[in-house]
């Protein structure tokens, strides 16, 4: 049984264990996991597969909205087990592509609508559940098997991360022509090359908010923000904190 519904995580530190499965997404900001041992984070670009039984910690960081999954095997078809077994095997944190984020966006509206219906809430959790699983699974062969050399092109990235990094500069690395690696480039990665830049810049930047004590105009620098404050427009809009609320949370 699929179970969808909304939440604002608190601050404080949690950790308790349940036996039923939980899918974790954010509508907005973020929030820090750590299931059977393993950390990781909830944000727009980042979702939490929590298997039931696993010991988990988790913490809102700041104003966060999150849609959570909760899937109780009970009277659960045959091949919606096959899924749960597939997607909950191990403990998670798949990355989200644009279309997915769309169709996250208008299952949250819906449950901030109609959230008392428990059919609509069903059957919400059970599309997200299923395009997720396609996104891990469906297309794992074709994506195996595709021609990018991934490990170099993120070699190339975090190398010249510091400054812009054109979609036609990466395709050359790859051999193929812009529109062409464009296409495959989502194939392989379930984002655009613009949305993986991003990623990357966001990924480096938050961790050297956690870990040094740069100043912020110097990390943005580094991750290749135009300037301090393109760096903090995008931690607010992807990460739902900005800068120095991220250094501070830690």
């Amino acid at each position: 049984m699929f179970k969808a519904r909304l939440i604002r995580l608190d601050d404080q530190a949690h950790e308790h264990t349940h036996d039923h499965h939980q899918l974790v997404l954010s509508l907005a900001g973020r929030a820090e996991f750590e299931v059977n041992g393993r950390g990781g984070e909830v944000c727009r670009m980042r979702a939490c597969l929590v298997p039931g039984d696993a010991d988990h910690q988790f913490a809102g960081m700041g104003d966060n909205r999150m849609l959570i999954v909760d899937l109780d095997e009970q009277g659960t078809s045959r091949e919606d087990l096959d899924l749960l077994t597939h997607l909950f095997e191990t403990p998670r944190y798949p990355q989200l592509d644009a279309d997915f984020q769309n169709l996250l966006n208008y299952a949250g509206a819906e449950l901030e609508r109609y959230g008392s219906d428990p059919m609509l809430a069903r059957s919400l959790g059970g599309v997200l559940l299923r395009a997720l699983h396609l996104r891990l699974f469906g297309e794992q062969s074709s994506r195996n098997h595709g021609p990018l050399d991934l490990e170099r092109l993120d070699a190339y990235i975090c190398e010249h991360l510091v400054r812009r990094i054109s979609v036609a500069e990466l395709a050359q690395v790859a051999c193929l022509s812009p529109s062409h690696f464009h296409v495959q480039f989502k194939d392989s990665v379930g984002l655009t090359p613009h949305q993986y830049l991003l990623k990357t810049r966001l990924d480096r930047a938050a961790r050297l908010l956690r870990e040094s004590d740069l100043a912020l105009i110097r990390i943005a620098e580094e991750c290749g923000f135009s300037s301090q404050s393109a760096l903090t427009t995008a931690m607010r809009r992807y990460l739902g904190l900005t800068p120095k609320r991220l250094r501070i949370a830690q």
